[in-house]
């Protein structure tokens, strides 16, 4: 926080380079639609910028049991509970995954570009942030306001669905009101494709709960667990042949896919079809929409859960 100054007085600074300089303008935009077409608050975030000297903002750590899909929780002030670890030095993260992994947890160590205060603090935008497009910087915007708008303290997936279907209605929005419509058919193309990978990533995490729902002996449990991940690949791999293109989701297919990976996933989108539903059923409106999950966020976690995140919800 210490290290933000106000994006207009880096703009006209004659020292920024210009690709900072664009993205930064490109920055003033999309806050602004944020507020005045999306709804999100209007405040002193994202309107600051502030260079870490870093490549990520925090490095995040997952981790679940080896038998299970669920990410371990950690709980905190303010925030409650959430289905990560979070360390701004990249190397306290991996030691600490190390000694989740030497007690037998599948663990993952993922850096993160941006992170929400929750409005408690005017976020600014970060040097972690701005190498990306201005379709990608649209992305992180409207999904870390979403947070602001609406946080509820003890549940990452109804928090994380929430910003993904703000964030993805938001850049459609964008795309079209700028006029910008050939990168609008490729964004769309772009997600289709993301949720066909998605798709296969609840699949494999389904079938392996019933495993580790089951009365198997763990060895065979562990073959069980090894031949899911191993299809996994396989699918991806008949998935992508397709797609006559790099697939951007070569890296994440690269690593060690493991329990812990497939529990980051899904805390992001288990719940985002039910989330589409509700904005589908007020006609694409954002007012009534956010009305509504004002609404669902006030009923208890397990009702809460019934109506977003089944896949025959109503």
């Amino acid at each position: 926080m210490s290290k933000r100054e106000p994006i207009s007085r880096v703009i006209d600074d004659a020292s920024t380079t210009p690709a900072l300089r664009a993205q930064l303008k490109a920055v003033t935009d999309i806050r602004e639609f944020a507020s005045h077409e999306l709804g999100l608050p209007d405040n002193g975030s994202y309107r600051s910028y502030a260079d870490l000297h870093r490549p990520y903002v925090v490095w995040n750590v997952v981790a679940a049991p080896q038998f299970s899909v669920d990410a371990k929780q950690w709980c905190y002030p303010i925030v409650g509970c959430v289905a990560y670890r979070g360390y701004f030095n990249e190397s306290a993260a991996r030691r600490f995954a190390a000694r989740l992994d030497a007690r037998g947890f599948d663990v993952s160590v993922g850096g993160v570009a941006a992170y929400s205060t929750l409005g408690h603090f005017d976020d600014p935008i970060l040097n972690t942030m701005v190498g990306w497009d201005d379709v990608e910087l649209a992305s992180i915007i409207f999904h870390e306001l979403t947070h602001q708008l609406l946080y509820v303290p003890d549940d990452s997936s109804f928090n994380e669905a929430l910003a993904m279907t703000v964030e993805e209605e938001g850049v459609r929005r964008w795309l079209h009101a700028h006029g910008r419509d050939r990168e609008l058919t490729h964004y769309l193309a772009q997600q289709q494709r993301y949720h066909e990978v998605i798709d296969l990533l609840s699949t494999t995490r389904a079938e392996l709960r019933a495993v580790y729902a089951s009365d198997l002996e763990p060895a065979v449990m562990r073959e069980r667990k090894r031949a899911a991940f191993a299809a996994l690949r396989a699918s991806y791999a008949e998935l992508k042949a397709g797609w006559n293109g790099h697939a951007t989701f070569d890296s994440w297919f690269d690593g060690n896919i493991n329990n812990a990976r497939l529990a980051s996933v899904a805390t992001y989108f288990s719940c985002m079809p039910g989330f589409e539903r509700e904005l589908q059923a007020v006609h694409g409106e954002l007012g009534p929409f956010y009305r509504r999950v004002r609404e669902l966020a006030k009923l208890d976690q397990q009702r809460r859960d019934a109506l977003l995140c089944g896949p025959a919800a109503p």
